[in-house]
């Protein structure tokens, strides 16, 4: 297997977004299948998501190391576990890098299959967000993409810079380093000033 810097890019986020299902586990007291079962998650459900819907091979099929390097980050986090009172926010954090990852990482594999734009940020934000529904619905826990934060957008935002990059004749990797900063910025700025989306208010009619 060649070692490239986008795959060691993509095994980063699938071993950041491991961390936060990892994280999410340790803030329900599982035991240590369940932490390798909630990094599995975020770190491969979205990206599988995306493969079926592209009919394409899932991509952990052709690679079996992106399940080792994602329970990889169940067992680190079972045998050295942050501090309860700091589980969530670094959920957050690590959430907020995969997802910055996983975008650019989504649209540079549906763009190449489809060479449509609009296909490839849609499934940028798939493969962003999908594991991190399956991750919090398991926890019985509302999705980060429900709760009004700027999270999707993040994504979106990140795949269209990528598109936009490629448009450009920027290489492949110079547009996910962009995309994936644009996705991070919007998401670290939202988790720090608490943005949420504008909400539609029947409350007076």
């Amino acid at each position: 297997m060649t070692v490239s810097p986008v795959l060691i890019l993509d095994l980063l986020g699938v071993f950041v977004f491991g961390l936060s299902g990892a994280l999410a586990a340790a803030r329900k007291e599982m035991d240590i299948f369940g932490y390798v079962v909630l990094a599995l998650l975020p770190a491969i459900g979205g990206g599988t998501v995306r493969d079926l819907i592209l009919n394409t091979s899932v991509f952990w099929i052709d690679q079996s190391i992106y399940i080792l390097v994602a329970a990889s980050a169940g067992v680190v986090v079972y045998f050295f576990s942050v501090r309860v009172g700091q589980r969530y926010n670094v959920l957050k954090w690590a959430d907020a890098l995969g997802l910055s990852l996983f975008c650019v990482m989504g649209a540079a594999k549906a763009l190449t299959l489809t060479h449509d734009p609009v296909i490839a940020v849609t499934m940028g934000v798939v493969t962003a967000v999908v594991g991190g529904i399956l991750r919090d619905v398991i926890c019985n826990e509302i999705p980060l993409i429900l709760k009004r934060e700027i999270y999707a957008v993040a994504a979106f935002v990140g795949s269209a810079v990528y598109c936009m990059a490629t448009a450009f004749s920027l290489s492949s990797l110079i547009s996910m380093l962009l995309g994936g900063t644009c996705a991070f910025i919007v998401r670290a700025l939202a988790i720090r000033h608490h943005w949420t989306l504008p909400v539609r208010s029947d409350a007076d009619q």
